[in-house]
């Protein structure tokens, strides 16, 4: 980093990057794509401007546009100007450089921060060697002054015993300490502007909280722009300065964050608003961008006037009405009770395996699930949450304690026993890629457990429910026969929604199924996870870090920390009165995207820059 006094005020209008009319598209076999449709925006020194819009609306390809990272074929930069207003050669348009001149700029004054730091960072490397490695490329140090640079900057990204990380694999630490490897990696040259695209998805919002502020202090220290990408508003409401909303390789509605939050335009804007779950209201179903977007014959967009109040307001549930469904509830005998559960995984050390401590990742937990109750259980990762949900399902066999299904006590049932009851207990996964076969198409791995319960006799009756379960997940016969990698992320996981409802389960967990999912699709997946707990009476227990989306799928919710449960009750009246610090802490860090919020971000931006 460098020595050099930073000076007290930045003047904000002084441009650093110019987009003019950049378009950018691929080729297909039938046919070309504007990823990127003719866009123009300018990104100021020491300013932040976020750019948001749902999967496929163009915000990466804008990004690695930027970076010149466009993979030709089948990816073409046609038209359009980038200027870069370089800090030691003045202004320079990045699409007419060579590609050994634009090596200059990239990573050393115009660097990024990719979504997946775990793809981003090479298995086989030390976390310190990988920093080192962009160090001396760009700035010719000795491997000494390499070394003591990287931990300097890992102490500045406040990353723990940075001695240690600069020697650690990439997969030996957390999600969170691996993106703030990637961002001591981004800032090592100390750039003119940085660029991050959807450097949070998926990270406890906490972590996420931490991440934000941590690029904020970097951004006062060296004055850098900031191009921040990403499908939630909620998160760009108290970071960014002004705001751009692209949809479908276009932006639709540009302009500063108050602007934005206070008065969209848009109903695109409007809608990406609306579906984030709120803390401070219950409502009956999650709005979706459908609510705002009326199409003609054509699929073109065509006005619409409703405004978000309009469309909350129909939705909201009242307390009487949730008084009467708990009164139905818990007059029922519970459909699951776990009484002083422990699943503790032992540490063995020396040449002989001597068993020396133990990881207590669930530690006397105790509680009931009720028939059409949905359980929410939150904590950041590492908590515990994920391991309970495998010890329910008898995935992982608990240290001590009882499990007891509809009356039957795991601990009595033999392995065959417990895999015929396993068919009424299922599990949604968080990742519903990694948990569906490649080599075989979505039809055969939905029919899958059917076959092997032996739930139909005949494979035409197999092939009859999958494709009525595909369109009950608003999916259609002609998916059949295709396979995982066709499908988006939000079709995927209502993929994995179909197969857990193949065997007519009683009972679903639901572990952080919506945790990568944009807004707009992560609602749709939650209203049609309630839509099916109505029609089927399921039960569900749902695992999430992000207490607005436990809040709007539970009835309960069971707060973990470190194995052990903080807290537990009624779901609103944890979020309005928590009776911890650690579940306080949890709120606080949740986005809000609250106009108060905006003007007290704001105020501080003032007074700092």
């Amino acid at each position: 980093m460098s020595n050099e006094p930073v000076p007290a005020r930045i003047n904000m209008n002084q441009p650093l990057l110019e987009i003019n009319r950049l378009v950018t598209q691929f080729r297909t076999e039938d046919e070309t794509q504007k990823a990127v449709n003719d866009i123009s925006f300018t990104l100021n020194k020491g300013e932040t401007i976020g750019i948001v819009g749902e999967s496929g609306s163009g915000k990466s390809v804008t990004a690695l546009s930027v970076m010149r990272l466009i993979s030709s074929p089948p990816g073409k930069i046609a038209s359009g100007e980038i200027i870069y207003h370089s800090r030691n050669s003045g202004p320079v348009d990045l699409l007419k450089l060579p590609e050994k001149e634009m090596r200059k700029f990239r990573g050393n004054e115009i660097a990024m921060i990719f979504q997946e730091p775990m793809t981003s960072l090479n298995p086989v490397y030390t976390c310190g060697f990988q920093v080192m490695e962009a160090i001396i490329l760009h700035h010719q140090l000795s491997k000494k002054e390499a070394r003591a640079k990287t931990i300097d900057l890992f102490r500045e990204v406040q990353l723990p015993r940075p001695e240690m990380i600069f020697n650690t694999y990439p997969h030996l630490i957390s999600g969170g300490q691996k993106q703030r490897v990637m961002i001591a990696m981004a800032m090592s040259c100390n750039p003119a502007i940085l660029i991050a695209d959807e450097p949070t998805t998926a990270l406890d919002v906490t972590v996420q909280k931490t991440i934000l502020e941590l690029m904020q202090n970097l951004q006062k220290q060296h004055h850098m722009g900031i191009l921040f990408i990403t499908h939630d508003l909620g998160v760009i409401a108290e970071l960014a300065d002004r705001v751009a909303v692209m949809y479908k390789g276009k932006i639709v509605e540009q302009g500063t964050v108050m602007d934005i939050f206070s008065k969209p335009q848009h109903p695109y804007t409007k809608g990406l608003l609306a579906c984030r779950p709120p803390l401070n209201k219950r409502l009956h179903l999650l709005p979706t961008v459908a609510d705002f977007m009326d199409t003609d014959a054509q699929g073109q967009m065509k006005e619409n006037m409703r405004s978000i109040e309009e469309v909350t307001k129909k939705l909201t549930v009242s307390e009487e009405e949730r008084s009467r469904q708990h009164k139905k509830i818990y007059a029922l005998e519970p459909i699951l009770q776990l009484k002083n559960i422990k699943t503790w995984f032992p540490v063995r050390n020396g040449l002989f395996g001597k068993i020396t401590s133990h990881i207590k990742a669930v530690d006397d937990v105790s509680f009931d699930v009720y028939p059409g109750e949905t359980l929410g259980l939150v904590g950041e990762s590492g908590c515990g949450k994920t391991t309970l949900g495998r010890t329910i399902l008898h995935l992982v066999k608990p240290t001590s304690g009882e499990i007891t299904f509809q009356g039957k006590n795991f601990a009595q049932l033999n392995n065959q026993q417990i895999r015929s009851l396993r068919k009424d207990i299922q599990i949604i996964f968080q990742d519903p890629y990694s948990s569906l076969n490649p080599r075989i198409c979505i039809g055969e791995a939905i029919m899958e457990p059917m076959e092997v319960h032996r739930i139909y006799s005949t494979a035409q009756q197999c092939k009859a429910k999958t494709i009525e379960l595909l369109e009950r997940v608003n999916m259609n016969e002609s998916h059949f026969y295709r396979y995982p990698h066709e499908f988006s992320g939000g079709q995927r996981q209502r993929i994995s929604i179909a197969r857990a409802l193949s065997l007519n389960p009683r009972f679903i967990i639901c572990d952080e199924s919506v945790s990568a999912l944009d807004v707009s699709v992560q609602a749709q997946v939650l209203n049609l996870l309630n839509e099916l707990k109505k029609e089927f009476s399921f039960s569900y227990v749902f695992i999430s870090h992000d207490l607005s989306v436990v809040k709007f799928m539970s009835d309960r919710i069971a707060v973990m920390n470190q194995g052990k449960i903080e807290e537990l009750g009624d779901a609103d009246q944890i979020c309005s009165n928590p009776k911890t610090q650690y579940t306080r802490n949890l709120i606080n860090s949740i986005p809000k995207g609250e106009i108060s919020d905006i003007k007290a971000a704001l105020e501080r931006k003032k007074n700092t820059v």
